[in-house]
Parts: structure tokens; sequence; C-alpha cells
């Protein structure tokens, strides 16, 4: 089947009639049923299938084994999400095996292909939580602790899928069989628009991290408080927003964002007690904790002057990212010579990235756009992909 099949029979599970597009989040109904279909259509590929102690899928072409060929990505969204983020790599690695499997190619190395767990971080927060757990990047309790806007928390929702909380955290004698890993994904910007390509080998992937600001201030009546007698959260929380863009502007190539906000209680004729929101912010370089310094600095004095406080908390970091010399390398000879490209979007190739060659191959996206329901790929470079990702695994795994 190609690329392209596999994503139709996948159309429908997690569309969004609200937001538009898809949402698919770590461990609910749709992402477990995109489980399920992976598992199934691995096994139909005569997989040995299997998932780790993190909750990442594992499907096995050979004995598990060291200096593994592994390939994959993720298949939950962000909110509202494109339906190629993500589900495109894999997608494109069960086309890639089977194109494989029927050219009869015997590999001299066992190739994996993983579905990592909560890459987005659309449901608890902190993204590439399956790849962070594996690696050792981040604190298993951190992780079980993690709740989602029904405060419900990973642990709870890991056990229900069938996953042992007790035992997650890093996974040394499964990462020391990844011999090369190799991530394909669409996109996100319009580089292989402005180069007139289908596919692209990745360089760099910038340093990014996200925050989150707690403005707590009184809660009262919106009607009977007088204006003067307001310790209003939802101010400070406003002028954090603007600060936001204004600060980052003056750093060169900074990109940051709040995508979220949350008043509680949420009411239309209530003073909210407590406005938490979200900083995603990105700067290459050294350059990330100075901009959010800059940024905490200007919420707090925002807060202080409506009589409220804040609490920071950082929730996840990634320094900048350059992905394999020697990989990066032979993928360009083995393509034909395609271009590099760096990204400001972090992937769970970049969090393998620090322990193990890895790198990336970016599948053209002719809007440009990515987290939207107008991301997309044409059929075309949909199956150049995933003939390039086969290419690349017969390579590294002869």
């Amino acid at each position: 089947m190609t690329a392209s099949g596999f994503l139709e029979e996948i159309a429908d599970v997690g569309r969004d009639p609200q937001r538009g597009g898809y949402s698919r989040h770590a461990f609910d109904a749709p992402e477990y049923d995109l489980r399920e279909w992976f598992v199934d259509r691995a096994l139909g590929l005569g997989l040995d299938v299997e998932t780790d102690r993190n909750g990442n899928i594992w499907a096995w072409w050979g004995p598990p084994g060291r200096n593994a060929v592994v390939t994959g990505s993720h298949l939950d969204s962000v909110p509202g999400g494109g339906a190629f983020d993500g589900p495109l790599g894999v997608a494109s690695a069960l086309a890639a095996v089977e194109a494989l499997q029927e050219k009869g190619f015997r590999a001299r190395r066992p190739i994996a292909v993983v579905v990592f767990a909560e890459e987005e971080g659309g449901r608890f927060g902190v993204p590439c939580l399956g790849s962070r757990l594996l690696t050792g990047t981040i604190d298993p309790d951190k992780a079980r602790g993690l709740r989602d806007a029904d405060g419900v928390t990973f642990a709870e929702a890991a056990k229900k899928a069938g996953v042992d909380p007790a035992r997650m955290g890093p996974d040394e004698e499964r990462l020391d069989k990844i011999g090369r890993f190799l991530e394909l994904h669409v996109e996100q910007g319009r580089g292989l628009i402005d180069l007139g390509a289908p596919v692209a080998v990745g360089s760099t992937v910038i340093a990014h991290g996200r925050w989150r600001f707690s403005f707590s201030g009184q809660g009262n009546h919106a009607g009977a408080t007088l204006l003067g007698d307001r310790a209003d959260p939802m101010l400070p929380a406003a002028a954090t927003v603007t600060a936001v863009r204004r600060l980052a502007a003056g750093v060169p190539d900074a990109r940051a964002t709040v995508g979220r906000l949350v008043p509680t209680p949420g009411g239309t004729n209530v003073i909210a007690s407590t406005v938490d929101l979200w900083l995603d912010a990105r700067v290459p370089g050294e350059g990330t904790p100075g901009l959010v310094a800059e940024i905490s600095q200007a919420a707090s004095a925002a807060a202080r002057e409506e009589g409220c406080q804040l609490q920071v908390t950082r929730e996840s970091y990634s320094g900048d990212v350059v992905f394999d010399d020697a990989l990066r390398h032979a993928l360009g000879g083995w393509l034909g010579g395609v271009p590099e490209l760096p990204t400001g979007a972090g992937h769970d190739a970049a969090i393998l990235a620090g322990f193990v060659p890895a790198g990336m191959l970016y599948v053209r996206n002719p809007t440009g756009i990515s987290h939207s329901p107008e991301e997309f790929a044409e059929a075309a470079d949909v199956e150049a992909g995933a003939q390039a990702l086969a290419t690349a695994l017969e390579q590294l795994a002869r």
C-alpha cells in the first residue's frame, strides 16, 4: 500500500467538528484507535509488535537487536491540527517497509518502526514525552504527575491504555539497540516551496521551550466591584501577551507565542481569581532563556501594578540540535543531492539526537502552514518522501 493509502485509512479518525482539522491526544479515544490501527497494519506486514514501558509502540522487521535502523514518528496532534503532522511519518514508514519487502530486500540489520507517545504535548503540556522518558530527559515522577484539562494525570491515562506507569522511565537497553534513527515529517514552513523540491534532509532544530505563567488575584463580582477595588489577573495576563510579541520582535530570528490562556473560574460576569497562560519561545543558540527572562520581568511588573502575584514555571526546554553529520551527508548522497533545511519545530528525532545518530526527512507542504487544518502535502510528494525513506532504510540496513 502507498503512504497515501495508509493515510486515507485513518482520515476520519479524530476529526474535530468545532476547531476543524484533527484532535488526537495521548491515550484518548481517537489516538487509541490510531494505535490499534498501527498495530494491525504492522502485524499485517509480518512485523513483531511490542509496547515499551513508556507507551511507545515498536514494530520490528527481524529480531530486535543492536545497531537497528529505526524510523517512525507520532500519531497524536495539537488541538485542531492537520492530517499530516505525525501520521505522515508513520504511514511512510509502513509503506517503505512494505516496498522493501516486495522487492525482496534482506536486511543485515534489524529495522523497526516506532510510534512515540504524546509528541505534541496537546493533552499533558510537555512535548515528546515518549522519547523524553525513553532517554531519561524528563523525570518519570514529573511525567506521571502531569494533568490534562480535566485533571486526569498522565499516569492514570497510561494505565487505562494498558501501560504500567510504575515502570515509566529511562530505557537504556532499548535505547542501546538504536544504531540510526530517521524520522520523516511534513515540512512545517515554506522552505521546500521556495526551493521547488519535494523532499529535504533536516539540518538543525533551534532551541525551544515552554513556560507557564500563573497570575493570581482576587475573584469577585463583575458588576458589584469598582475598577479601583480590583486585583484582576486578566490585566497582567493580557499585558504579557502583548509584551511577548514586542520583546520577541527585538531578538533576531526569535519566535515567541502565547497560544493558550485559561482563566478560573471562567465566568462571563466573574472577575477571574487566576489566569494561566503558556509561552512557547524559540531562539537559535543561547537566546531563549534571556528572552523568557525579559518577558517574565514585564509580566511581573504588570502583575504588581494590578496587585496580583505571578509564578513562572518552566515545563520543558531543549537546546539547539544539529543532526548527525555523517548521516546527514549520506542521506544527501543517496537521495541525489536533495537540499538541507533547518527548522524551528521540535521532533522526537531532536530528543534522540543527543543519544544516537539521528536525522530527519521533510516532505513539501504547499501551503507552508502546519498545526492547522490547512496543513497539506500533495500525493506525489507524499510518495516521493516514502520512496526516499525506503532508499535510506535500504542503505542503512545493508
